[in-house]
């Protein structure tokens, strides 16, 4: 079994229980999740099967989008509401400035990690030492958010879309919004609604899984590994030539059916001569072919 299933997480539930429940649901044991959720977290959460797990490293590149609660008034151990707390205050800001303080966080800024997160210190994941009482010093990190759609303010509560690239912590975002308007804030709801180009709505619930499976249709929502790349452009290996894709080789322009060179470095999709996927390859200038990136076969 090789591709992707975009599971929808439900609370409670770690990144790492989803796979493992899967594992025992699909009987496949080359499986793994794509970006850690917290458990009180839920949404999107694709899983890659057999020799999708290729796309780990890819997928942590990818845009996310997501549907947080910020709560005012509040600070936390945790930036989240099932941390304990630090400090609370009354909340005197009204919609207006509320609105500015969330959309001045729109573009790049430089965030400071949580300590309850899985970065690593010295070998140590920061939440390791914070469950052990110890404080480190965390470099701030320059993350970028693409974008905010404010749904609803209703003080002290606000709820947001937002779109941001790796590394983006949406508790630490909601801190520095409370931190802004001078009344502390922390996270209260998190669903993750987008991880590229897979949504909430194409997403299944472990249950629902199981469902398909008993049915015997797991085919029908095992999406293939090249729609990973479905916006990148196409090259067809001659027939002649499908052997030399299938070990891996450089492929030369005139040896496809679109004798078409794009620009050096450019992903590019490799089809067999049957219309089949075998990779992604890059044209490369000084060899005047294209050089495998990454194989699927």
């Amino acid at each position: 079994m090789n591709g992707i299933i975009v599971i929808n997480k439900e609370t409670g539930f770690t990144s790492n229980d989803v796979v493992a429940k899967m594992r025992g649901i699909l009987k496949e044991r080359h499986i793994g999740h794509t970006g850690t959720l917290d458990p009180q977290a839920t949404g999107v959460l694709p899983v890659c099967i057999g020799n999708a797990t290729k796309l780990f490293d890819m997928f942590a590149d990818r845009d996310k989008e997501y549907e947080a609660g910020l709560l005012l008034g509040r600070t936390t151990d945790t930036e989240d509401i099932w941390g304990e707390t630090l400090s609370e205050s009354a909340v005197n800001v009204d919609e207006d400035e509320i609105r500015e303080a969330v959309m001045g966080f729109v573009g790049e800024y430089m965030q400071t990690p949580p300590m309850y997160s899985a970065l690593k210190v010295n070998g140590k994941k920061l939440y390791e030492l914070a469950r052990a009482g110890v404080e480190v010093e965390r470099k701030p990190r320059k993350v970028n958010i693409n974008g905010i759609r404010i749904n609803t303010v209703e003080v002290p509560h606000v709820s947001m879309n937002v779109e941001c690239t790796k590394g983006t912590y949406i508790r630490t975002l909601c801190r520095d919004i409370g931190e802004k308007l001078g009344t502390g804030g922390c996270m209260e709801s998190l669903k993750r609604v987008r991880v590229g180009n897979f949504y909430l709505k194409d997403a299944i619930t472990l249950s629902e899984l199981e469902k398909i499976r008993d049915a015997g249709e797991i085919e029908k929502i095992l999406i293939p590994v090249e729609k990973f790349f479905e916006d990148k452009s196409v090259i067809t290996a001659k027939p002649d030539f499908d052997k030399a894709v299938n070990n891996g080789n450089i492929l030369n322009p005139e040896n496809t059916a679109e004798n078409k060179v794009y620009p050096e470095n450019e992903w590019v999709r490799v089809h067999r001569s049957d219309g089949s996927f075998a990779g992604i390859y890059a044209y490369n200038e000084k060899i005047k072919a294209y050089k495998p990136f990454k194989m699927f076969l």
